[in-house]
């Protein structure tokens, strides 16, 4: 029987245990899955703890995760759009990628282009998918514009200033630890900033004589939100896409908004830009593009099996974690 970290109840890592998961028959619309590798995310922290964010939480005992890359490894009756044997990946729900098998519905799977490596599409995908809309849709960023991309050294920062940079971006960046500004700067980032020792708004007034930046993407919540909001230029755009410092305080739409110049602010979703097969298709197909390009790269820094699941929640939740975490079945 296939193995998988289960979660009989929320809590610490410590609640996910490395046992047999039988896989159900297939349904209509459904492949089996053979996991190769596993994306390791932020989020997936907080279903196993048992915050329903961004996606509910299967009731309990369930398996977490939504990325993965793997080989089909038997189709529903009703399946012809992918075969035995076909290369795969997936960056959304249902939850249940912390396994060794799995059964996937078609309507959210991708085929994955010959040339790119399994564990790169695992570490990149729904990050990267994530990515494209933020920067071609949530604002549109043109060569030239200067943003602002909280905690630059991760997973997910540093996918974007890779992009942006490759868009013509100006970066300033925020990130914890001077090790972490290296990585940024690695990353494409034109002014990492440490957070503790200077301050990320007045550099973006220095960098863009005092115009302020054209797009914010907030990753931090709580702690940063109103500065985030003081670095825009008017009618610039803040995308509150996470919160790890915990949800900000309510915002004052004459105050905070209207009085700062117009801005914007939006809280962009993974499911609400994907929700078409047709988006879901084109954030993909800009994503492998990317990846083939060269533009981006999946940054792999931190490698476990998959039975040491445990050991990659706690110091992805440890904040010590650079680059990448990726699971191998």
């Amino acid at each position: 029987m296939p193995m998988a970290q289960v979660i009989h109840k929320q809590g610490p890592p410590e609640v996910m245990c490395w046992q047999e998961w039988p896989v159900a028959d297939l349904g209509p619309g459904e492949v089996r899955v053979r996991h190769t590798a596993i994306g390791v995310n932020f989020a997936d922290t907080y279903h196993r703890a048992g915050i329903s964010h961004p996606w509910p939480v299967p009731p309990l005992p369930c398996v977490i995760g939504f990325e993965a890359a793997g080989r089909v490894e038997d189709v529903g009756v009703d399946v012809t759009a992918f075969r035995v044997g076909d290369r795969v990946a997936y960056g959304l729900p249902p939850l249940g990628s912390y396994s060794e098998l799995r059964n996937y519905p078609v309507d959210k799977l991708l085929r994955l282009p010959a040339q790119l490596d399994d564990k790169e599409v695992a570490a990149l995908l729904m990050k990267g998918m994530t990515a494209q809309y933020l920067l071609y849709r949530t604002y549109q960023v043109q060569s030239g514009d200067t943003i602002v991309v909280h905690a630059a050294a991760g997973g997910m920062g540093s996918i974007l200033c890779r992009w942006a940079k490759a868009m013509g971006a100006q970066i300033v960046g925020t990130v914890s630890t001077d090790e972490k500004a290296e990585a940024a700067r690695a990353a494409g980032c034109d002014f990492p900033v440490v957070r503790a020792k200077e301050d990320f708004v007045a550099k973006v007034r220095e960098v863009t004589d005092g115009e302020g930046a054209a797009v914010v993407y907030e990753a931090i919540g709580k702690d940063t939100l109103q500065k985030s909001l003081d670095c825009l230029r008017p009618m610039g755009v803040c995308a509150a896409y996470g919160h790890v410092s915990g949800p900000p305080d309510p915002i004052d739409i004459i105050q905070d908004l209207g009085a700062r110049g117009s801005l914007f602010i939006t809280r962009p979703a993974i499911m609400h830009y994907l929700a078409k097969r047709s988006d879901l298709e084109w954030a993909a197909r800009d994503l492998f593009k990317a990846i083939a390009d060269g533009i981006l790269e999946a940054n792999i820094n931190s490698e476990y099996a998959l039975e040491d699941a445990v050991q990659a929640h706690r110091a992805i939740e440890s904040g010590t974690t650079l680059g990448a975490t990726v699971l191998i079945p």
